[in-house]
């Protein structure tokens, strides 16, 4: 018997070293996990995450870490294609109706969010630089879910426009309150120096925004110029998912956000044309594998030894609880200001749960940074710390978030399902 688990092993190790293997049990073990979350009412989204947590290194060991690693390629596609829809939602016309009222909404969850989650994080013991920086990640929303909750229950109306407006202004003002408060941690901690000052860590937030906004503009006119003519499908979908993707890649190379230069292409596309909408109806067949794999390999990245040190499960948990209420409570408190209905004041808070990418993204810039490596060990070992935590918290919501989403949808939107 132990032989026969040793062959097993060594077939398994053998095997998953070939991408195709891994894209193909990723692909399999999401399906059937996502069909049995479904058939109890939960979304498809956690039956691909708890399938990437089963065959990634934690349980199983089918997808081995350097394997995901490898695999990022499917993260930026999926990406550029959440973001892209996401920016189709941006028409003047809705915005003269909502712009307000979302700019509202964001600005509250920004600054109510950032705030209790700094206090909280400060009151079990964590230093005010490393509060600070957590509570900005704490501010950023995963668009990635909001979206494939939306397309799988195949939702329109108000309550999705307001949706997609607050996740997309919530992740560029993430981004920015990022740079402002990595530039007063860096100081707090005495590691600002001629090569890291405050100054110059907040103009590189800003010029990522500015030059963000620039190249989906670029992108946005490309894709208008280049298929506005075109009648065939295959024409539309070649030319559409190229510039995408080689947008996408000149914002991954140069420490851009792809998430707001597809937003922003978006956005233009469904402004300069309203024949556009059929670029978007072309690409939506393409998004159910990609989303799969996107989530699957989510899960397959989250690993459950973090639970085991008790300094990351209290930080972790005290984070995990504000986040979410401040999030609701924020997202609540802005819609009654801005005066928008019941559906919409009651449920839009409970989207914002779900958080990942952009989170990561930003924990990733703190690890990568100048200021990092200017770090005492007692610094650094802080900074791990907030990695896991982040890691932590980016696994709760990714469990809780989904089936939240979800009712929130269906009760904003007032669907039957």
């Amino acid at each position: 018997m132990d032989i026969l688990f040793l062959h097993l092993l060594e077939l398994r190790d053998l095997l998953s070293r070939h991408a195709l293997f891994t894209v193909g049990i990723m692909l399999i073990s999401g399906y059937y996990l996502g069909r049995l979350c479904a058939l109890i009412r939960l979304p498809e989204i956690t039956g691909y995450i708890f399938a990437g947590i089963l065959i990634g290194e934690s349980v199983l060991g089918v997808v081995p870490r350097e394997m995901s690693t490898s695999m990022q390629i499917v993260t930026e596609v999926a990406l550029g294609l959440i973001a892209l829809t996401i920016g189709s939602e941006f028409s003047l016309t809705k915005l003269r109706l909502m712009g307000k009222e979302v700019v509202t909404i964001t600005v509250l969850q920004l600054l109510g969010v950032f705030a209790a989650v700094t206090l909280a994080t400060m009151l079990v013991g964590v230093q005010l630089p490393f509060a600070l920086l957590l509570g900005a990640i704490a501010t950023a929303s995963s668009p990635a879910v909001t979206v494939a909750v939306v397309q799988s229950l195949r939702a329109h109306g108000t309550f999705v426009d307001y949706l997609y407006g607050v996740v997309a202004l919530l992740d560029a003002g993430c981004v920015v309150l990022f740079g402002i408060v990595f530039a007063i941690a860096a100081g707090l901690l005495g590691l600002t120096g001629p090569d890291v000052g405050a100054l110059a860590l907040f103009g590189h937030a800003l010029g990522e925004v500015v030059y963000s906004l620039g190249l989906g503009l670029l992108s946005g006119f490309l894709i208008h110029y280049s298929v506005r003519h075109r009648r065939r499908t295959s024409e539309l979908l070649l030319l559409t998912l190229g510039i995408t993707l080689l947008f996408t890649s000149v914002a991954i190379t140069f420490h851009l956000s792809p998430l707001l230069i597809n937003m922003t292409a978006g956005a233009v596309l469904v402004n300069l044309s309203a024949r556009h909408h059929r670029l978007f109806r072309t690409i939506e067949p393409l998004t159910p594998p990609i989303y799969a794999l996107f989530f699957v390999l989510a899960g397959s990245e989250l690993q459950l030894g973090i639970l085991a040190r008790p300094e990351v499960l209290l930080i972790g948990g005290v984070y995990v609880v504000v986040r979410n209420l401040s999030k609701y409570a924020t997202v609540y408190a802005g819609c009654a200001l801005s005066g928008t209905e019941a559906g919409i004041k009651r449920n839009l808070g409970f989207c914002m749960f779900p958080q990942a990418g952009v989170a990561l993204g930003l924990v990733l810039l703190i690890q990568a940074s100048p200021v990092s490596a200017a770090m005492s060990p007692e610094q650094a070992a802080l900074v791990e710390t907030l990695v896991n935590v982040i890691l932590l918290s980016v696994f709760a919501n990714q469990i809780i978030g989904p089936p939240l989403a979800k009712r929130a949808v269906i009760n904003g939107t007032g669907m039957e399902v």
